[in-house]
């Protein structure tokens, strides 16, 4: 397990990398660097699924914090796919935004036509149409926004879980200790108590024998 964990691991961590190039790649090559992030983040899943069943069937002491660690990796994957979703959902509207604008501009109008006014409504409803969109989009990245601070939310929360219970298990093995130690200390004192009472009849009796 622990091979595949750090394998993953890593994986994660390239791909968080390579999330960075997506802005700063050009038009023709963005598609397949899109494409070979969703393949690797969808491998990364498949191996998060292989560690979910090696999480199971580890030892009882050793299986919570297995698992803890396999979810901490689930969420970083989650938030991944989420921000290459919000990246392609951006690049898609900027595009379409380019390609109306381009054929608006290409649009000729003549004077005196018949059909300008037809042409300039048209053009009004294009313009509201990329309104509306635009705002889409940015409803569209307000949710994946709260949808990443949530995920962040819920990363911090399973450290701390996951803290909580590495003290629990610290106290827990202080505690079997103290026992032991008071276990050892009774039987102890249960040893000296008989042994001073032996020796206190002994005492009486050698002093009624030898006074008496």
């Amino acid at each position: 397990m622990e091979t595949l964990y750090h394998q993953t691991n890593k994986q994660i961590q390239e791909v968080q990398s390579q999330m960075g190039n997506l802005e700063r790649t050009d038009r023709e090559s963005v598609h397949l660097l899109e494409n070979e992030l969703q393949a690797r983040i969808d491998q990364i899943f498949n191996h998060l699924e292989r560690l979910e069943i090696l999480a199971s069937k580890e030892p009882p002491n050793r299986r919570q914090n297995a698992k803890l660690r396999v979810d901490q990796l689930k969420y970083d994957v989650q938030h991944l796919r989420t921000a290459l979703q919000n990246l392609q959902h951006r690049r898609y509207t900027r595009e379409a935004q380019e390609r109306e604008r381009e054929e608006l501009l290409s649009r000729t109008f003549t004077t005196n036509d018949a059909d300008t006014s037809i042409h300039i409504d048209e053009a009004i409803q294009l313009n509201t149409g990329l309104h509306n969109a635009h705002q889409g989009m940015d409803n569209l990245l307000g949710s994946g926004s709260s949808i990443l601070n949530g995920l962040r939310d819920q990363r911090s929360t399973l450290k701390g879980t996951h803290r909580k219970m590495l003290d629990v298990a610290n106290m827990l093995g202080l505690s079997n200790t103290v026992m032991r130690l008071i276990e050892r200390r009774a039987t102890q004192d249960k040893f000296i108590m008989v042994g001073g009472m032996l020796l206190t009849c002994i005492f009486m009796f050698l002093v009624i024998r030898y006074l008496g």
